[in-house]
């Protein structure tokens, strides 16, 4: 897939320019940053001494209270943690403002004025492989003599010239050999990079003391890796011949990770021994090799919207959570920000409850003005539940708003690597597309269900076999996706996972959504627990 990508310039008197970000604390207790331009408006009024800014007027139904350091979702009054840290510079612009500039370009547009380049150690390995004629030397380190190559290399060697005129010392070079887009160690002279230490890339340069690509960061390596064999395979760069196990065939330098890239930048020949493949799917399986699970009925199973249980009023579900407080404590409710010997804050539709009457949950001990409580309620799923807003604590069953469709669970007779010792669960999730129910962001309105039918995969393990049985009731509360905007496309008003994380990639681990994994049973346990979804709760849906 292709997006278009740009690039934006901010005044040096901006949030960016001044190295400012703003972040809000997610429900796992991390940090995100707010994107550039709320960041830039909450700055702004932070440099004014604004007591508080609105975010409505740019789309975010959001108020940032300065003094609290929170922030507070003008409907349903839930208030999260927010913070000001201090971040590296944006690097200036020198002259005049370059265009914007984006990518694709469009035909025939005019080239942008060269931007002064970053020196990063990143920005470094790229250049390396784009950059202008005359700029970046590729070299062998001084090592002992190699004797001559005896395979014959896979591209021209005559005058060795690198793409885009990239310079390349002479000399004697073997070939490569990359193992899953690593290089392997062998009695070749290692690639340096000139100026990867920070300096200025020079024509020629052969200095020691340059670091080589092994103390790079392995981490930004690989997100370069994908990022620069994307714009590869985009830009039309040719395929090259690419030696592997069984002979060889064309390959595009990308798949051999950033040292293939280097080196088929270079005009150097590159061997892989184990070419790095994406496994989504296990190989096709037959409906007689799918086997149901022991202990588990049926293999599919079908979900509607569940109605909350009628005959009971807000106040009457959260009289069993509540406790009276007739002296409230000197401390503020969480939820409208005032004092909790003051009147309820909550300024939207009232409640049938007198505003200044104080209650504590009974299991967390948390206090609240009532009227909060169940303002709160009444913007939420109406189902019988409560989550405290300070430390999450569930009160009843909590359900979400997962729209109506199809899971549907068994065996396939493959492993997961990983787990050599054990078959393997498949869950297939199939949800259509349609209209926003009354609980959703935008009742009557039509959503989207990309991306589904969507398999996903468990060991076939004690544990696996726990964890399904947990997402199987999680999914009977519907709690598996809701609706919202997908943090990958950006698209609003389109199934969505639901803060439960699954694994997708089926051979692989290349997406970080795959096996191995040793610590995703534990950590899903952990997510599943978090919506209320344990062993007890399990015990107690039996009973």
């Amino acid at each position: 897939t292709i997006r278009p990508v740009r690039r934006s310039y901010y005044d040096p008197s901006s949030a960016p320019g001044k190295g400012v970000v703003w972040e809000w604390e997610n429900d796992s207790g991390t940090w995100t940053p707010y994107d550039m331009d709320v960041g830039i408006t909450i700055q702004r009024a932070y440099e004014k001494q604004h007591p508080w800014v609105d975010l409505s007027a740019i789309g975010f139904c959001y108020i940032i209270d300065f003094a609290t350091m929170g922030q507070i979702n003008r409907q349903t009054q839930r208030k999260r943690r927010v913070r000001r840290r201090l971040d590296m510079v944006y690097p200036l612009v020198s002259g005049t403002l370059p265009k914007s500039q984006s990518w694709p370009a469009s035909p025939g547009a005019a080239a942008a004025p060269p931007v002064p380049a970053c020196t990063c150690p990143q920005c470094l390995l790229v250049m390396s492989v784009k950059a202008s004629p005359g700029t970046t030397t590729l070299q062998p380190r001084k090592a002992a003599p190699a004797p001559p190559a005896s395979p014959k290399p896979l591209l021209p060697t005559a005058g060795p010239k690198a793409p885009d005129g990239m310079a390349v010392a002479r000399g004697s070079l073997k070939p490569l050999a990359v193992q899953g887009g690593r290089r392997q160690a062998a009695s070749t002279p290692a690639l340096s990079l000139a100026g990867a230490s920070g300096s200025p890339p020079s024509v020629g340069s052969s200095k020691a003391s340059r670091p080589g690509l092994s103390t790079l960061n392995r981490s930004h390596l690989q997100r370069l890796a994908i990022a620069q064999s994307r714009v590869l395979i985009a830009s039309g760069v040719p395929t090259v011949p690419v030696k592997n196990l069984t002979g060889s065939s064309p390959v595009n330098p990308a798949l051999a990770g950033i040292t293939g890239i280097l080196m088929s930048a270079a005009g150097l020949p590159v061997c892989l021994t184990r070419p790095p493949k994406l496994v989504l799917h296990p190989p096709p399986v037959s409906k007689s090799e799918i086997q149901s699970i022991p202990g588990i009925s049926h293999s599919c199973r079908k979900t509607t919207k569940k109605q909350a249980k009628k005959g009971k009023t807000p106040e009457e579900v959260l009289k069993k959570y509540l406790q009276k407080v007739r002296h409230p404590p000197d401390e503020d409710c969480t939820i409208c920000m005032e004092r909790l010997s003051a009147p309820s804050g909550y300024k939207g539709p009232q409640p049938a409850i007198k505003p200044d009457l104080v209650g504590k949950l009974v299991k967390c001990s948390h206090v609240f003005h009532l009227h909060c409580l169940v303002a709160m309620y009444n913007n939420g799923n109406k189902d019988g539940s409560l989550q405290c807003p300070t430390c999450k604590t569930i009160y009843g069953v909590k359900t979400g708003t997962q729209p109506p469709g199809k899971m549907e669970y068994h065996i396939i007779p493959h492993a997961l690597p990983g787990h050599a010792d054990c078959k393997t669960i498949r869950i297939i999730y199939n949800i259509p597309p349609g209209v926003q129910g009354p609980e959703h962001p935008n009742p009557g309105k039509s959503f989207t269900a990309r991306g589904f039918p969507r398999h996903c995969y468990l060991p076939d393990s004690e544990k696996g076999r726990k964890v399904l049985k947990l997402l199987l009731l999680a999914w009977d509360r519907r709690l598996i996706f809701a609706i919202g905007t997908s943090s990958t496309t950006g698209e609003s008003d389109t199934v969505i996972w639901n803060e439960i994380h699954h694994k997708t990639e089926f051979g692989s681990n290349l997406t970080g959504h795959g096996y191995p994994d040793i610590n995703y049973l534990d950590n899903v346990l952990a997510e599943l627990a978090a919506q209320g979804i344990t062993e007890e709760s399990l015990a107690q849906e039996k009973d």
